[in-house]
């Protein structure tokens, strides 16, 4: 009997059980349409996992987000009722306003007013003076302009070692040489091009009207309480677990008559069979060569070419800081310091019961794309690095250890929007055109941070249409 098809209906498949797919399942069930949620991991939740350890929340994916869009907020608020208060969201305290930048050998404030642009010892006067002609700056005319080049045009060289290129680290694990910023950093690219200026730009965003549900869209810092994984396992709980299929293989996708046809090997060994009017698939671009076979591959050639950061997530608790404390969101490291870490986050300053009373919780990110071999190093390595750097960057003395170091290493961890990128858009609304149902997500397009990915998955839950 295993080996026979099970053939089942639904309005809705859904691949990938991450925050894409059990949103826009779970919008879609909202809507009352049937959904069936196929994941190749025995869990739900991607990359987002929140883990207890002991006293400990700690995350080993996404250790925030952003409420950049409403969405985020009507979300949030939806899954505290459908989840009768179990997820709720956690906004940061204001300390996580705070972020810092190595410098020499300790962390420095980035700056966050006039006064502390000027006294700042991060930039150079140069640019720092060099900044007030920004506004009458010439505007860049190449589309395909990188981060680093618009950024050093328009602010100069400091600005880019000391805040750019930590940020493109913090953001991307990348390398604001090779990412483009109209793809990147779409909003920064818009300022430029719709107001020849930065500061312009920012000064006549801020005083646009804004409706009430632009409101909700109050660029806070946010988790939710108990961990981000709350938000998946809400989500799931939502949609059902008769409506998600976990640890799959041999996931194909195809047309079939005037529907699509969706099949995959259970857990169990048995082959299923699901035919939908629609498919979404929101797994990495990676996976995306045998799961659509009847395209051809040089066509999906340009949307698996997608290439991804490396990282390593360590997590790293101290029971008893002793009164040390950094009040902030985190530390970040320019690439020019020449350091093995590109930053170090404290979720524990930021948001309540992550760490013990009078002890701290903080997490290293490693790698990235400019030091992949990273991922080579040994669990024992990694632990006397980031020992190292307890003591020398977060200045702990020698006497106080950490209590617990828990590594995460993610070979494809966040993809990098690089020139690439624009063929990858186009060639994904050309096949979605040719092949009505088929709707390529995820982090492939329209952003990598958890802001977009709700956005994302809301749009289309949104406009996605059944026949009855």
């Amino acid at each position: 009997m295993q080996n026979q098809e099970a053939i089942k209906h639904t309005g809705v498949v859904i691949i990938g059980a991450g925050l894409t797919g059990l949103t826009t399942a779970y919008t879609l069930k909202q809507r009352g349409f049937g959904v069936h949620v196929v994941e190749k991991l025995t869990r739900i939740g991607g990359q987002i996992q929140t883990h207890r350890v002991g006293d400990y929340i700690v995350e080993s994916g996404p250790n925030t987000g952003a409420i950049s869009f409403p969405e985020v907020k009507e979300l949030m608020n939806e899954l505290k009722e459908t989840s009768h208060g179990t997820c709720l969201l956690e906004p940061a305290v204001k300390v996580a306003n705070q972020r810092l930048i190595w410098k020499g050998s300790r962390f420095h404030a980035l700056p966050s007013s006039p006064i502390g642009g000027l006294t700042t010892p991060l930039f150079t006067w140069t640019d720092k003076f060099r900044i007030l002609g920004e506004p009458w700056r010439r505007k860049g005319q190449n589309p395909d302009e990188s981060v680093a080049s618009l950024a050093t045009r328009r602010l100069g060289k400091s600005f880019v070692d000391y805040a750019v290129d930590p940020f493109i680290s913090g953001v991307y694990a990348g390398d604001a040489n090779q990412l483009i910023t109209r793809y990147a950093l779409p909003k920064l690219y818009n300022l430029e091009q719709e107001y020849g200026s930065f500061i312009r730009g920012a000064i006549a965003k801020a005083k646009q009207p804004k409706n009430d549900r632009d409101k909700l869209a109050t660029k806070e810092v946010f988790s939710a309480v108990g961990g981000l994984g709350q938000i998946p396992q809400a989500e799931a709980d939502y949609i059902g677990t008769e409506n998600i299929s976990l640890g799959v293989t041999d996931v194909s996708i195809k047309p079939f008559e005037d529907k699509w046809q969706v099949k995959f090997t259970s857990q169990q060994g048995q082959a299923i069979i699901y035919q939908c009017q629609k498919v979404v698939t929101t797994c990495g671009a990676y996976a995306l060569n045998n799961m659509l076979p009847f395209i051809e591959s040089q066509r999906l050639e340009r949307i698996t070419n997608l290439h991804y950061a490396p990282i390593i997530e360590v997590g790293v608790g101290v029971r008893n800081t002793e009164g040390l404390d950094y009040k902030a969101f985190g530390g970040l490291i320019p690439s020019r310091e020449q350091k093995k870490v590109l930053g170090i986050l404290f979720p524990s300053a930021c948001f309540k019961g992550r760490a013990p009373e009078g002890g701290a919780l903080f997490t290293y990110f490693i790698g990235g794309v400019k030091h992949t071999e990273m991922l080579d190093m040994s669990d024992d390595e990694l632990q006397n690095l980031v020992v190292d750097y307890f003591h020398n960057m977060l200045k702990f003395p020698s006497h106080i250890h950490p209590d617990t170091i828990n590594i995460f290493r993610h070979t494809k961890a966040i993809p990098q929007y690089e020139v690439s990128s624009g063929a990858r858009f186009e060639e994904v609304g050309r096949i979605e055109t040719e092949y009505p149902g088929l709707i390529i997500a995820g982090n492939l397009r329209n952003g990598i941070g958890m802001a977009h990915r709700i956005k994302q998955a809301r749009d289309i839950a949104t406009n996605i249409q059944l026949q009855k």
